[in-house]
């Protein structure tokens, strides 16, 4: 009897092992026809929106991992994320333009906000939006820390192993190794 429940189990934890890899290969063919494209061992929660509708692209590194409500939109953009990123519950990443780029070993905490793009809004006989829009992009590098609730705004680039305090609001670009934080921030101290 011991030997029957104990071949049994092993079948069932086959047949639950093969559904899951079915179910995940579902996933990868249907984002790949949206333009998606996933690492090995990406950590994906349920809730999260990869939305490539209005057409871009968006590619996530291998052992990285989005956790619940994050949305990644492109909006005619693109957005990648490198290997072993986090992206924490409720950040939004939007790729208008000239798109997001974030480097390996990134840690974005959650309800972040990161948009690549601005408003035009020069003329005044026009409504805002309808004079579209500008975008310079935004590039994230290698081991940056962002804290909770961040906002990082068009033309940023945020260098190698800095840290953003939370709450920060980034509109000007980051030294490597410095710590910001403010709205808008500024450099609080170097990490060394």
């Amino acid at each position: 009897m011991c030997l029957a429940n104990g071949m049994m189990k092993r079948l069932l934890n086959y047949m639950h092992r093969l559904q899951a890899q079915r179910r995940e290969s579902r996933l990868r063919w249907r984002l790949a026809q949206q333009a998606v494209s996933l690492g090995q061992h990406v950590r994906m929660h349920d809730t999260v929106q990869l939305d490539t509708s209005y057409g871009g692209r968006i590619t996530v590194g291998s052992h990285a991992e989005l956790l619940p409500g994050v949305l990644l939109m492109t909006y005619g953009g693109s957005i990648q994320v490198g290997e072993r990123c986090s992206i924490n519950p409720y950040t939004v990443i939007y790729g208008h333009g000239e798109g997001v780029r974030i480097g390996n070993d990134v840690l974005i905490a959650g309800h972040c906000l990161i948009i690549p793009a601005n408003h035009v809004f020069t003329r005044t006989d026009i409504p805002i939006n309808r004079q579209g829009t500008s975008s310079k992009g935004i590039t994230i590098d290698d081991d940056v820390w962002i804290g909770a609730g961040c906002r990082i705004l068009d033309g940023v680039h945020i260098g190698k192993g800095a840290i953003i305090a939370a709450g920060s609001v980034v509109n000007k670009s980051v030294e490597p190794f410095t710590i910001v934080g403010g709205v808008p921030a500024k450099k609080l101290k170097d990490r060394s």
